[in-house]
C-alpha cells in the first residue's frame, strides 16, 4: 500500500526498515515571515526564528534534497563549540551568516557561509553569572536565538536578555528579566512579535511564580508582565478573557488553596507561536509546584496549560488546561503548531500540540475548543479526554500524593510522552506532523516539600522503566485531523531531538545515541543516517547557502535531563563516575558530552 496525497487519511503500514504501526537578506521587523498558517509560501532559504515561521511548523519549501537523493548527503563542515552542556535549540541562518548560541556561558558565534571553510566573522562572549549553573534545574542549556530587524536576540542563563548587532557583534542592550534568588533562570529562546520581545523563565522545580514578559525590541525596556497564576489583575485576565470551558472571575486564584499560587511554579520555558490575523500569541506553561499535589488542592490554573495573549499588552484572551491539578510533572511547554485543518468536514483554524501527558490535541485556536484529543503514546494516568468538558477522565488509581505511597506504572513518565524540548514539524504536502516521542513509564512516590526561595521544591521520587515493547522511544508521523498514528520508527532510547520537514518529502531528526537520520516523510523509511559523535538533543534546520545549494544543520551534544540520567558522559572529569539510571544503563557507552555544529549537503 502506498501513500496517496489525494487520500490524506490513508494509513501507511510497513514492517520495512524498522517501521511499525501503532492504535533574507536581512528582514525588517514587520516583514518577518508568517508564510500562512500552513507554513507555505515562497521560502527565502533562511532560518530566522526557532520554529522557522510564526506558525512554528518547522517546514521548509526547499526541494533540492529529496527522498530520491538524500542518501548522498555528506558532511561539509563541522565546528566544536568547546562547551560540554546540552546543545538544545538550533542555529539561525540570515543573509549568508550562520549564528550559533552555546549552552552556558552562552557564547554567540557568527560564521560566514559565503567563504571557504565558513570562517568566523565575530564572537560575542557575554558576562554571565556562574551562579546560574547551580540554579538551573536540568543542565545549563540554551534553546536558541531570534533574528529580526538586524538584531540577534537571545537569553542568558542568569536571567538576562541581550540584543546583539547581527553585522558587527556589538551588544546593543542587556536587560535583567529574572531573579536567580527565587530560582528563576532563562534558557528559553525569545520570541519577537512586532516590537515586542517575549520571554519567560524556568524554575517550576523551585516554586517560582511563573510569568511571561514583553520587552521593547529597540531598547530592551520592560513593557508588560503577565503572571500565569494568581489574581486576574496579575494574570491580565480582563473583559477580553473568554475561555471556552471555564467561566467566572479569578480562575487562576480560586483554583489554588490559600496563597499556594505564589510558589506554584507555572514557568514559561518552551516555544511560542503567533497568528497575525487573530493577533494572538500562544505559549504553554509548565508544571505546578511542588510535585506533591496534596500540598496544592484544586485545578491549579493556569499550570500545564496553553495561553493565548495579545502581544501588545499581554491581555489574556483564552486559556485551556491540558492537565488540571497535574500530579505528574506534565509541563505543557511544548510547541503550539498553527495550521488550518479540515475537521469533520469543516475547515478550522487549529492549534496542534503534543503534550507531555501523552495526548495529542487539536484545538480551535480562535476559542480554545478541543476538536481532537487522542493518545500518541502509552497513557495510563487517564482513560480519555472528554470533549464536552475538555477535561481528562483520570484513572484515580494513578493519582499521586504523599498519603498514597508509591503509585506504580504511570505512563508516560515525567519526561513526557514527548519532551517539550523537541519541537515537532508539519508538512502541508503530506498533511502529517512529525514527532519525537518517549516510551517511558514511572513509579511515583510523593513526599512533603518545604519552600525555601532558590532551592528545589519537588517532593517526589520517580524511577522510570521502558514502556510496552521495551523500546524507549520512537519517531512518528501523526494525522491531527483524526488523532491517529500513521507510521513509527522505533528507537532504543527516548527521542529527544526536534525535527524538520521539507518539500522534498524528507524529514530529519536525531537520536540520543548519536545518530542524525533522514526518513521518507510519507512512508517512514529511514533513507540516510550519520554518526555525529554525541547524542542529539537539538533541532535540525535546513537552508539555502550563498552558493544556491540546500544544506541541513544540526547540533550534536548530549545534555539536558540526559546529563543527569546517563551517568558517565563527562570524560574530562575523573570524579564524574556517576552510575547511570537503571532504565538506560548503556547509553553512556554510545555517547559523551561535547558540542559540535554539523552542516550536511549533497
Amino acid at each position: 500500500m502506498t501513500w496517496q496525497p489525494s487520500t490524506p487519511r490513508a494509513i501507511f503500514s510497513s514492517l520495512d526498515a524498522g517501521v511499525f504501526m501503532r492504535p533574507c537578506r536581512i528582514l525588517l521587523l514587520l516583514s518577518l515571515p508568517w508564510a500562512g498558517a500552513q507554513g507555505q509560501g515562497r521560502d527565502d532559504g533562511q532560518w530566522t526564528m526557532p520554529g522557522k515561521n510564526y506558525a512554528s511548523t518547522r517546514y521548509s519549501t526547499l526541494t533540492a534534497i529529496t527522498a530520491a537523493n538524500v542518501a548522498r548527503l555528506r558532511p561539509v563542515w563541522s565546528f566544536s563549540t568547546g562547551v560540554l552542556g546540552g546543545h538544545e535549540g538550533q542555529p539561525l541562518v540570515v543573509d549568508g551568516t550562520m549564528y550559533v548560541v552555546t549552552p552556558f556561558p552562552n557564547v554567540l558565534y557568527a560564521f560566514d557561509l559565503a567563504q571557504e571553510g565558513y570562517p568566523l566573522k565575530w564572537k560575542y562572549r557575554p558576562d554571565v553569572s556562574a551562579t546560574s549553573v547551580g540554579i538551573a534545574c536540568c543542565d545549563a542549556i540554551n534553546r536558541g536565538a531570534f533574528y529580526t530587524g538586524g538584531k540577534i536576540v537571545y537569553n542568558l542563563l542568569d536571567g538576562h536578555t541581550v540584543a546583539v548587532d547581527a553585522v558587527t557583534g556589538k551588544e546593543l542592550w542587556k536587560t535583567q528579566i529574572a531573579d536567580m534568588t527565587r530560582g528563576e533562570t532563562t534558557p528559553m529562546a525569545p520570541f519577537v512579535v512586532k516590537d515586542r520581545v517575549i520571554v519567560g523563565p524556568s524554575g517550576g522545580e523551585f516554586g517560582i511564580h511563573g510569568w511571561a514578559k514583553a520587552l521593547d525590541l529597540a531598547t530592551g525596556r520592560l513593557i508588560w508582565t503577565a503572571y500565569n497564576a494568581g489574581p486576574d489583575s496579575a494574570v491580565l485576565a480582563g473583559a477580553a478573557f473568554k475561555p471556552f470551558y471555564d467561566k467566572g472571575p479569578e480562575l487562576a486564584l480560586k483554583t489554588w488553596e490559600g496563597d499556594a499560587w505564589q510558589t506554584g511554579g507555572v514557568p514559561v520555558w518552551g516555544w511560542l507561536s503567533y497568528d497575525p490575523e487573530l493577533d494572538l500569541l500562544y505559549f504553554g506553561t509548565g508544571n505546578a509546584a511542588p510535585y506533591n499535589a496534596e500540598q496544592r488542592p484544586g485545578d491549579n490554573k493556569w499550570a500545564s496549560s496553553v495561553l493565548a495573549r495579545r502581544p501588545e499588552d499581554g491581555a489574556l484572551v483564552w486559556a485551556y488546561q491540558f492537565t488540571p491539578h497535574e500530579n505528574w510533572d506534565y509541563d505543557a511547554n511544548a510547541e503550539m503548531i498553527l495550521v488550518d485543518l479540515t475537521i469533520q468536514g469543516r475547515l478550522r483554524k487549529t492549534l496542534v500540540h503534543f503534550d507531555k501527558n501523552g495526548f495529542a490535541y487539536t484545538l480551535d485556536r480562535v476559542t480554545g475548543e478541543v476538536l481532537v484529543a487522542e493518545p500518541f503514546t502509552t497513557v495510563t494516568w487517564a482513560k480519555r479526554v472528554d470533549r464536552a468538558s475538555g477535561r481528562p477522565v483520570v484513572d484515580t488509581t494513578r493519582l499521586t500524593g504523599a498519603s498514597r505511597g508509591n503509585v506504580r506504572d504511570i505512563c508516560p513518565s515525567l519526561e513526557g510522552g514527548k519532551t517539550p524540548v523537541a519541537p515537532a514539524a508539519y508538512s502541508p504536502r503530506t498533511g502529517l506532523f512529525y514527532v519525537a516521542t518517549n516510551n517511558l513509564c514511572m513509579d511515583f512516590e510523593a513526599s512533603a516539600a518545604a519552600h525555601i526561595a532558590g532551592t528545589p521544591y519537588i517532593g517526589a521520587s520517580t524511577p522510570y522503566h521502558a514502556g510496552p515493547g521495551g523500546h524507549m522511544g520512537a519517531f512518528i508521523a501523526w494525522d491531527a485531523r483524526v488523532g491517529r498514528k500513521v507510521w513509527e520508527i522505533r528507537e532504543p532510547y527516548p527521542v529527544w531531538s526536534g525535527s524538520v520537514a521539507t518539500a522534498g518529502d524528507v524529514v530529519f531528526y536525531g537520536t540520543l545515541d548519536g545518530w542524525f537520520k533522514a526518513a521518507d516523510a510519507r512512508s517512514g523509511k529511514v533513507l540516510w543516517k550519520f554518526k555525529v559523535g554525541s547524542g542529539v538533543v537539538g533541532c535540525p534546520i535546513t537552508y539555502r547557502g550563498p552558493d544556491g545549494k540546500q544544506y541541513v544543520a544540526i547540533y550534536a551534544g548530549i545534555g539536558g535531563d540526559w546529563f543527569l540520567l546517563s551517568g558517565d558522559v563527562r570524560s574530562d572529569d575523573p570524579a564524574d563516575v556517576r552510575p547511570p539510571a537503571d532504565f538506560a544503563p548503556n547509553l553512556a557507552r554510545h555517547t559523551s558530552q561535547g558540542g559540535i555544529v554539523w552542516i550536511f549537503g549533497l
